[in-house]
């Protein structure tokens, strides 16, 4: 599996997929604006990245014109890269020193296949990149199914945030992971990539923004 930044070609895939899991959520997301949002960063997990197609050119005339500008030409046609299809996504804002998770969704079809194990993961890549000290969320009070992959990967309960969710009042349970730099949330972290790399294979990520100082 592969996780990459969210792109605008992802939108239309990524707008379905989170109307399908989060269908009464309000106001819906305006992933377009959150692209151009710099306190967030949005990532898609992908199957591992399709090797490149190679373009196959329609055959030339041999005429004398053609073989010297094939003799002369320095240009290569690109290859076409394929396409990979967006398994789910996560929304993550950088407040300050605090990684808060806005919104993490994979799709009904590929559940128990690890996607949103592989987003958590390039969550905490994400939020050590930014310099950030802990990675926060709010979930529902009765999504415990979500409360308990959460507990695995380190968030600790902090509190309730009553009436949280316009659409039904629910309130929300806020969890907080330890500091992302202490050994115990390294060392965590590390067994868990290696627990994903042995029930899943291979987790690649690609998560430096092109205009990044420095890159």
């Amino acid at each position: 599996m592969h996780v990459r930044l969210m792109r605008r070609q992802d939108i239309a895939r990524v707008v379905s997929l989170d109307r399908e899991v989060f269908p009464t959520d309000w106001p819906p997301t305006n992933f377009a604006k959150e692209l151009d949002n710099r306190l967030a960063s949005y990532i898609v997990a992908t199957e591992n990245p399709p090797p490149p197609i190679p373009v196959t050119l329609p055959p030339q005339p041999k005429t004398l014109s053609v073989r010297l500008k094939s003799l002369f030409s320095k240009s290569v046609e690109p290859p076409v890269i394929a396409e990979d299809p967006v398994l789910g996504y996560a929304g993550v804002w950088i407040l300050a020193d605090e990684a808060h998770i806005m919104s993490i969704a994979s799709g009904p079809e590929v559940r128990r296949r690890g996607v949103g194990e592989a987003l958590l993961l390039a969550i905490f890549d994400l939020a050590r990149q930014h310099k950030a000290r802990v990675v926060t969320l709010e979930v529902r009070v009765s999504n415990k199914v979500a409360q308990n992959l959460y507990t695995k990967f380190g968030f600790n309960i902090m509190g309730t945030r009553k009436g949280y969710y316009l659409d039904n009042r629910e309130d929300a349970t806020i969890m907080t992971t330890d500091y992302l730099e202490s050994v115990e949330v390294q060392n965590r972290l590390q067994i868990l990539k290696n627990e994903f790399a042995l029930k899943y294979g291979q987790l690649t990520f690609d998560l430096d923004k092109p205009n990044q100082p420095g890159k």
